[in-house]
């Protein structure tokens, strides 16, 4: 068995490899990310994982995934709210507070702080969640775990409900793809990350390391130049297993102990964060006029690449189902380190 430092790492790189490929064979949310969680996790309870994963690899994984988030905030696709903004941001607003609440409910557990119940439970953009929340002072370790199930949740029953409650039909086709060649996207990560991670510390924004690069990336991509521009597959797969890997190595027997305790309640409060967005989805229906199946697909929590899978073969409007979804990843992420903030003042006030 591997004993030494680079024997550890290794094993690790290798393993993660190999379970992100069975993953992605069965169209598991972010392979990469799962594989790196379950396979440090396993090495680390084995007592044959590396003691932690350095800071720098953590916030260059950040920043690769703040970037890719950033990039999501198309003109075209941000243009598609002019009209409806305001019920949009509403229902956006509405469907945060909803899970926020949720997660504060999951903090009541013993073991369970309520900072790590909002961030386990927060709807949208899990990956940067769990990016971020070592930075905020939460437990990546149960936030990685309840944020996937809840990733995974939707993704299952999404097609299931889109065709029995909405009847949507399969037969749309994907719009042209606009992606400019690799090498652009790698100009843009490195401009986004070499701008935003400095300029982060400069001003001291919170979970500096994702935001300031997705700030940038927003910037540019509504300005034009980044326009069409994707990060390699390559390096976004290898941030997210940095970031499960960041979570798995420290987890301890006694800690799998307390997210294996939450998993139920965390359970039960996914499926009624659940159906409360798919009401909220009706609610926008009726606000801006978009169809019931649209209302439900924007309103979804989580999973913006399966909504846009299920948009997309729905023939929905994809466009506005899109742009809400990354509106609240923005606004989550954003909202996110302030909420940190006072929970952990309040706790502080507490003791």
């Amino acid at each position: 068995m591997p004993t030494s430092t680079a024997a550890r790492w290794l094993a690790l790189i290798a393993l993660t490899a190999a379970v992100t490929a069975g993953m992605a064979a069965v169209a598991v949310p972010s392979p990469a990310l799962f594989a790196g969680l379950l396979v440090a996790t396993a090495l680390a309870l084995a007592g044959r994982g590396p003691a932690r994963v350095p800071q720098r690899a953590t916030t260059a994984a950040q920043a690769v995934i703040g970037v890719v988030i950033g990039l999501l905030a198309r003109p075209d696709t941000l243009s598609g709210l002019a009209t409806d903004w305001l019920p949009v941001l509403l229902i956006s607003l509405a469907t945060l507070a909803v899970s926020m609440a949720a997660g504060l409910l999951l903090g009541l557990r013993d073991g369970v702080t309520p900072l790590t119940g909002l961030l386990a439970l927060t709807a949208g953009g899990a990956s940067g969640l769990v990016a971020i929340t070592r930075d905020l002072g939460g437990d990546e370790r149960l936030v990685a775990v309840v944020q996937y199930l809840r990733v995974g949740l939707v993704t299952a029953t999404m097609p299931v409900v889109a065709a029995v409650a909405y009847g949507a039909v399969a037969g749309g086709t994907a719009p042209a793809d606009p992606a400019r060649p690799w090498w652009v996207g790698l100009v843009v990560l490195v401009v986004c990350a070499g701008v935003g991670v400095p300029l982060a510390r400069l001003t001291r924004l919170p979970a500096g390391g994702l935001l300031g690069p997705m700030l940038v990336a927003i910037a540019l991509n509504v300005a034009g130049p980044a326009d069409g521009a994707t990060v390699p597959a390559l390096v976004v797969e290898l941030a997210y297993a940095v970031i499960g890997w960041q979570a798995g190595v420290r987890f301890t027997r006694a800690s799998l102990r307390t997210v294996l305790g939450a998993l139920p309640a965390a359970l039960g409060l996914i499926v009624a964060i659940i159906a409360a967005c798919a009401g909220l989805g009706v609610l926008l229906s009726a606000l801006t006029g978009v169809s019931l199946l649209d209302g439900y697909l924007a309103t979804t929590p989580g999973g913006v690449y399966a909504v846009l899978a299920t948009a997309i073969s729905a023939g929905s409007n994809v466009t506005f189902v899109v742009a809400v979804q990354v509106l609240r990843v923005i606004l989550m992420l954003l909202v996110a380190p302030a909420l940190a903030r006072l929970a952990r003042r309040r706790a502080r006030y507490r003791q």
